[in-house]
């Protein structure tokens, strides 16, 4: 029996997984540059879209340093596109928010990503909820990282 991990059946499965991230990848890049943005401006404005943050959260969320996060942050700033406020919890944190029109560039830009879209619209329902529930086992994530339904 092969080790563990490199059966047959393992490999294809990172193969097509790393099909996927490619794809995904190429065709999010496509589309953040439609709205003169990075990849990696598009993700903080996606992320933000879902509830304000802080840079230390926001580098946690997309493992990078948070200095990066703040000058990406900086620039969105800059467009109109993510606003500053002050945490209500702690005055000394800022917290970035997705403003009104970062919340419909981001929402154009979701709507513009067919790859992902469309053949996940083709699984039923109970599939959907059984890939991303074997998505997040992979990525190791608890029920207190997960987003509410």
């Amino acid at each position: 029996m092969a080790p563990h991990g490199t059966d047959p059946l393992t490999l294809e499965v990172i193969e097509l997984i790393g099909s996927v991230v490619a794809r995904y990848h190429d065709e999010y890049e496509q589309a953040a540059a439609e709205h003169s943005l990075t990849g990696a401006q598009a993700r903080v404005l996606g992320l933000l879209t879902l509830e304000p943050l802080p840079m230390r959260r926001i580098a946690q969320k997309l493992k990078c340093e948070p200095s990066n996060i703040t000058g990406i942050v900086d620039r969105l700033e800059a467009r109109g596109l993510v606003e500053r406020r002050p945490d209500p919890g702690d005055r000394r944190v800022k917290l970035a928010a997705a403003t009104q029109e970062g919340r419909g560039t981001a929402r154009q830009l979701r709507s513009s990503l067919d790859f992902a879209r469309e053949p996940l619209a083709e699984l039923s329902a109970e599939e959907r909820t059984a890939l991303r529930d074997l998505l997040r086992r992979m990525l190791g994530e608890r029920d207190d990282d997960r987003p509410q339904d």
